[in-house]
């Protein structure tokens, strides 16, 4: 847990603060000078860690060579296993609502909230804090979790204090000026990284517990869940409102929660059966 949270203080925290450094001058996102210099640091990032990678990371040949003529049907048969089990029909629709959450945040509320206030220049700011209290909400929120009484709690807590946020932007947001409406944004990022720090750990630690027996298998179901809810949210912000894609959020996490609520439900009750 440590080591993800210092990858995700890297990447989530430290990237967004040499973005606010380089494009600090100016509201609408400083000179051209700034973006292509932003643009270079972040490839030569880039670079040195394909480096870096390439130099330490151990391959196994005799690993690589087997799993080359492993079969393909059945790996994809291992991958689709979960798939016949309830718990995780249950559970995909708050593993794509991950994935929707962490989208919204990069291209909606970047795009419709923070820069309108704070302009192009600010946005690595705000996304900073929003980083920040992700990094800090998924450590103590790992450190917390035993079994899935305190995983159900905590995602419950995390999808309330999002669940707020989304009904407080749908009803009564409006863009204000002054120091006030500079510390909005921030707030309201912070708040959101509160509910993805939890999804983060949680979704993590419920596939453990829950499909011990194929956690490689889970794990890719989550990848493939959260990543192909995140294309949908990137699909459909340039055409849809603010308004609308308020209502989106609002109704997905509704449902998933409702489902996941009912997961701890059918989990719990064999468990009860034979106490």
């Amino acid at each position: 847990m440590e080591n993800s949270g210092v990858c995700s203080l890297a990447h989530r925290v430290i990237g967004n603060l040499i973005s606010l450094a380089l494009l600090r001058n100016g509201k609408d996102g400083g000179s051209i000078t700034g973006k292509n210099l932003l643009f270079v640091v972040f490839l030569g990032c880039m670079i040195i860690g394909i480096v870096l990678m390439c130099l330490l990371s151990k391959r196994d040949e005799k690993r690589d060579n087997a799993s080359t003529h492993s079969s393909f049907g059945a790996m994809l048969k291992y991958i689709v296993a979960p798939l016949k089990d309830r718990r995780m029909i249950l559970l995909i629709p708050l593993i794509a609502y991950s994935g929707l959450q962490q989208a919204f945040v990069w291209a909606v509320f970047t795009k419709s909230i923070v820069t309108p206030v704070l302009g192009i220049s600010g946005v690595g700011g705000a996304m900073a804090i929003y980083g920040a209290s992700d990094v800090v909400c998924s450590l103590v929120a790992g450190r917390f979790t035993s079994g899935l009484h305190s995983a159900t709690f905590i995602v419950s807590v995390g999808a309330i204090v999002q669940a707020v946020v989304l009904f407080w932007l749908l009803l009564f947001y409006s863009p204000v000026e002054g120091l006030l409406g500079a510390a909005i944004p921030l707030f309201i990022g912070a708040l959101w990284g509160v509910g993805d720090g939890v999804l983060n750990t949680q979704l993590s630690a419920l596939l453990g517990l829950l499909f011990e027996d194929v956690k490689e298998a889970a794990f890719a179901q989550l990848k493939v869940w959260q990543s192909g809810a995140i294309a949908v949210i990137f699909f459909l912000s340039p055409s849809i409102t603010l308004q609308a894609m308020l209502i989106l959020m609002a109704a997905s996490l509704v449902v998933s929660f409702g489902l996941f609520l009912l997961l701890t439900l059918v989990v719990e009750k064999p468990s009860s059966i034979r106490a």
